[in-house]
Formats: structure tokens, sequence, C-alpha cells
């Protein structure tokens, strides 16, 4: 049994002590008072899960008490305790917002069952209250790590345009975080209780994506053997995250711009129009205006969607971001797998840096990702990164060294760099500097003696 926070109000002093006795043995926290004014004090210093409220009290309207005590706590169930002949009142009130009536005198083992099942409906409020807060808190402006100007720009915009009904058009490259600041928009917006819905435009072909988008009628298809909510239906009240807004078809273009401008539309084989309310944030990582200059996509549904539009950039165009996003992504895989890495090598970070990110973000956390679980030693290492980042720091190398050497002098060098850089990571431990360099330790040896590098003292 669940502990439950409960409030009793009856004049009636003995009946009001057997009920505080009998549920305080059940071990629930109670507190006793004889009059509204005591009960509506209480509820304003003291958050209850359970009012019960005599409604035969003189003077005391029992439907307007139960209304009174919803608007300070909306949360409490209200329960009136009656007496025979006052079942009509009670009814009454269950329809104004009460949660459930009592006969008088009270059988305490039902109520018993009643606050145990309060208990259980109370901390499931809570737990969806902290469930979404955490969600607010995870997706805050100040959450989307970034420290270069063109990314607090994109995030300003995104925090001004969050309370407003505006539809929005994201763009950037792919992995540039634009479902990050789309779900930061809706947390911080008046929609925020309500649903958020994506929908990725480009996963699905045309037909699987208008009953998607729009739902279906029982029968509208071969296979659609029961109705289908859609995701604009299922958004109502809330938010429709369109990615990749760019891959639609013609023939879906303009089914979404009827749904937008005039906010109904009918399932997939059903004549029902359906009304919604719906905010609508779009994505898209290609040039709209080139699509609509080549007859891709039409004019009237880019500016219906880009009301607001904000510009993601690339990561390669904001680098003074990249040392916070890759401490961020350490902290977050090294408590994901376990383990013990305080950060990355100054090496490896160089690369890291030097590194264009085609794949933005999104790449620099998967490369993250698969350091953190490959490292061997505390620190993230250059032997630790993709082989693809390590061969283009090498290919930058080379370029740097003196041409007119012979192959086996320039061979030597490249051979001579990579076994004191792999010593270096190693704290100068050979075994496990040859374990980075894929050689054994006493070949490692040999190449040791034979470039003349001295041994750490």
């Amino acid at each position: 049994m669940q502990e439950a926070r409960v409030l009793i109000m009856d004049d009636e002093d003995r009946d009001r002590k057997r009920i505080e006795q009998y549920l305080t043995r059940k071990g629930h926290d109670v507190l006793g008072v004889g009059t509204v004014e005591e009960a509506v004090d209480a509820i304003r210093r003291e958050r209850f899960d359970a009012f019960l409220t005599d409604c035969n009290i003189p003077g005391v309207d029992a439907l307007k008490t139960s209304s009174e005590a919803r608007k300070i706590n909306p949360d409490m169930a209200v329960i009136i305790m009656t007496a025979f002949g006052t079942i009509e009142t009670a009814v009454k009130a269950i329809k104004a917002g009460a949660y459930d009536y009592l006969p008088k005198p009270i059988d305490l083992d039902q109520l018993a069952l009643l606050i145990e099942r309060i208990s259980e409906r109370q901390n499931l409020i809570r737990e969806n209250t902290e469930l979404k807060e955490q969600l607010r808190e995870r997706y805050k402006f100040k959450e989307i790590v970034s420290t270069s100007q063109a990314m607090e720009d994109a995030l300003n915009m995104a925090g001004r345009v969050a309370g407003s009904t505006a539809t929005v058009l994201l763009r950037g490259e792919s992995g540039t975080g634009k479902e990050l600041v789309a779900k930061a928009i809706h947390f911080h917006s008046p929609r925020a209780e309500a649903p958020l819905v994506k929908v990725n435009c480009a996963a699905l072909p045309e037909t699987l994506l208008e009953s998607e988008l729009f739902g279906h009628e029982k029968g509208a298809f071969t296979g659609a053997a029961a109705r289908r909510i859609g995701r604009f239906e299922a958004a109502d009240g809330g938010t429709l995250f369109l990615d990749e807004i760019g891959e639609l078809t013609p023939g879906m273009q303009a089914k979404l711009l009827r749904a937008l401008q005039e906010k109904e539309f009918e399932r997939l084989g059903g004549n029902q129009t359906i009304k919604v309310d719906v905010r609508v944030i779009a994505a898209t990582n290609r040039d709209l205006e080139q699509a609509m200059g080549d007859g891709k996509f039409r004019e009237d549904l880019y500016y219906r969607l880009n009301v607001v539009s904000i510009v993601i950039p690339p990561l390669r165009d904001r680098k003074e971001d990249v040392p916070a996003l890759i401490d961020h992504f350490v902290q977050k895989y090294r408590e994901e797998n376990r383990k013990k890495i305080s950060g990355v090598s100054a090496e490896a970070r160089d690369v890291l840096m030097r590194y264009a990110y085609p794949g933005n973000v999104r790449e620099l956390e998967n490369i993250i990702e698969r350091a953190v679980v490959l490292a061997k030693g505390g620190l993230i290492a250059t032997v630790d990164l993709p082989l693809h980042l390590r061969s283009a720091e090498g290919e930058k190398k080379l370029t740097c060294w003196k041409a007119g050497g012979s192959l086996n002098e320039t061979l030597d060098t490249v051979e001579r760099g990579l076994i004191l850089e792999a010593l270096k990571d190693a704290g100068d431990v050979q075994t496990r500097a040859a374990e980075k360099l894929g050689i054994s330790e006493r070949v490692l040896r040999y190449k040791i003696k034979k470039h003349r590098i001295r041994s750490p003292e």
C-alpha cells in the first residue's frame, strides 16, 4: 500500500476522528478539520492527495466547496461523504469534478480501498509530471551544446518564435541538430503539454505517407483492416514535426498545403471532414528555392511553410563548438558504457579539431561513441579514432615533408613518426604502443633500435 496525504472535513468530531484514526493506522498521513475555512487554509498551505468532505455541514455548499478545493489543487481527489437522502447532491458533485462519494456511516474498508486507488492515481500523475519536466529540461535551448555565435543566433531566433503559433522551417545539412531544435521549440511553447508528433517525409512512399499523415478508414485499401488515426489527428493541440519536407512528391505537397491552409482533412477512404489545431515545424536539407525553380516544389507550399526560417549552420562553419561537443559526448557515452575515461588526448583532440565533419554533429557523436567503446586507457587516443580520420591526418603530414628524398627515406620517416606518436600515446609503455601499431612487441623493439629512438629513462 502506498501512503497518501488525506484531508478530512466533518463538523462531527466523533465521525471525523474515527476516520482519522483508521486511515492513520493504515499508514496514511491524515489531517482533520471541522470548517470550510480550516479546510481551504490547509489546502493552500499543503498538498493533499485526497479531500474527504461531508456534504451535510450546516451552511456549507458541498458543490461549491469541492469546486473551490480543486481550483487550488486540480490534481487532488475530492470524495463526498453523504447521509441517506442526499445522494442526488453527491452525484451532482461528481459531475462537477468530485472523484467519488461514500454514504454514511462510512464503510472504512471501502474507504481504504478508495484511498489506495487515489494514491496510485496520484503517483501516476506525479510520474507523468516529472517525465514532462525532464523532457523540458532535456530540450531546453541552453541544453543544446553551443558556444559559436552562428549557433547562438539560430537558437535565439528559435526561442523568440517558440511562444507563437507560427509555422517554422528549419534549414540545414543532415546531422546539424534540426530535430533537437524542433523539440526545444515545442517544449518551450504553450503546446508543451500536448503531443509532439514526428513524420519523416522521405521514409515512406506517397500512398503510405498519405495514410500516415491523415489516417485511413477500414477498407480504404488492401490491408486496411481497421480505421487508423493519422499523425495530424494525433498531434491535435500540439506540434507536428515534418522532417525532410523537401522530399514530398507533388501530389503530397498539394494535400499537405490544403491541410495547412484549411486546418482540416479527410481520412483516406473517408468523407468526414476532420478539423485540427496543429502547429507545424518543418525541416529540410534541400535548397527549396532551387527546387521551386526546377518545378519540384510548390511555391504556395513554400511560402506557407517559410513563415519563420531558421538556418542551422554546419559544424565546419562553427568549429568553436567542437571542443564543447567532444566533452559533452565523452561524458554521455562514458556514463552509458561505464567506462573510466577522463577525456581525449591532445593529439586526438587536434585530429578531431581539424576534421571537416561532412556528417556534422551526428558524425562527431558517432565518432566519440566509438572511441569511448574502443578506448583501453583513461584517455581517448588517436588510435581509437576511425581510420579515415587518421588516414586524412597522415596524408596532411606527408605533404609537409620535404620532397627529394628516396622512397625508403620517406617510408622510414613516416614509420619513425608513427612509432613516436604511439609511444607517446601509450606513456612509453612498449607493450601498449605495439598494440596500437598492430605489431608485436619484438618487432617494435627492433624498429626502435633501427630508427635510433631513445628509450625513456
